[in-house]
């Protein structure tokens, strides 16, 4: 049994991680449930409202620590500069110099936006995330923190944000869809997403965090697919809206060392799409 700390377990991705891990380890969430909800906890799991900031005060020595915890949105993040370098540069530093002081490893999880044709510059989101993967290998390099860098693909499944400011395409689209309404796709329709299920980034987030070392560890779809694509696969009309800041046409796919590990994606969007329509 490993004491694990998840930064951000109450939110979409966090609280299957946690899920998964709780039945054979001793789990710690942290979450300042900006995104994150109450509703998504999870049973077998010590839940703390904190912000990553905040961290250092946090009476846990854990073992192994995924770090999930930061603000996590492209075309938003324009507007909410000031949340965005609070969240990802001050507190992920935090998350850092905690890591160091309790000797834990530590999973980062980056984002694909660094492999964008719009490269890491693109959008504030898109600067912190890809700035803090060379701060987590510099305190490798410079204090001999163990970790590990991930990058995750469009992530959909249960629990996903489907409604308000944050919500996430695949969710948002299926409850628009619902309602009978349009489905809103940002010009010109044809950006390309690897969308992963959420079970798929577990698998190589646990995955990843038993054996994995250093950077590099994309986690996604083999699968392409259009905006306009799910559109047609969810069958609702669509309304064109103007084409936004920081929003990539493509990105890299960067998963053979991830692959190597073991890991295969296992799920497929079209049927996802279909078991939530019926």
């Amino acid at each position: 049994m490993a004491r694990i700390l998840v930064t951000g377990g109450a939110g979409f991705v966090g609280s299957h991680l946690c899920e998964r891990l709780a039945n054979d380890n001793e789990v710690w969430s942290i979450d300042n449930y900006t995104t994150g909800k109450e509703t998504n906890h999870v049973p077998n799991v010590n839940y703390i409202r904190m912000s990553t900031h905040e961290i250092l005060s946090l009476q846990f020595d854990p073992e192994l620590i995924f770090h999930l915890g930061e603000y996590a949105r492209v075309e938003q993040s324009f507007e909410d500069i000031r949340a965005v370098f609070r969240q990802n540069s001050i507190g992920t530093i935090a998350v850092c110099e905690f890591a160091k002081e309790k000797n834990a490893k530590l999973v980062y999880a980056g984002s694909s936006t660094k492999f964008g044709d719009v490269g890491p510059n693109s959008s504030p989101y898109a600067f912190t995330k890809s700035t803090n993967t060379q701060l987590v290998q510099n305190y490798g390099d410079w204090y001999g923190l163990k970790y590990a860098i991930t990058y995750f693909y469009n992530v959909y499944g249960k629990r996903e944000i489907s409604e308000g400011k944050y919500a996430t395409l695949i969710a948002k689209f299926l409850e628009l869809h619902k309602q009978g309404k349009d489905l809103p796709v940002t010009m010109p329709g044809v950006q390309l997403r690897n969308f992963t299920h959420v079970d798929d980034i577990v698998d190589g987030l646990v995955l990843v965090g038993a054996t994995g070392m250093g950077d590099g560890y994309g986690i996604g779809s083999d699968e392409k697919y259009s905006i306009v694509d799910v559109v047609e696969m969810i069958g609702g009309s669509m309304v064109m809206q103007p084409e936004k800041k920081g929003n990539r046409r493509d990105a890299e796919l960067v998963t053979d060392k991830t692959k190597a590990l073991g890991w295969s994606p296992q799920k497929n969007l079209k049927d996802y799409i279909r078991e939530n329509l019926s």
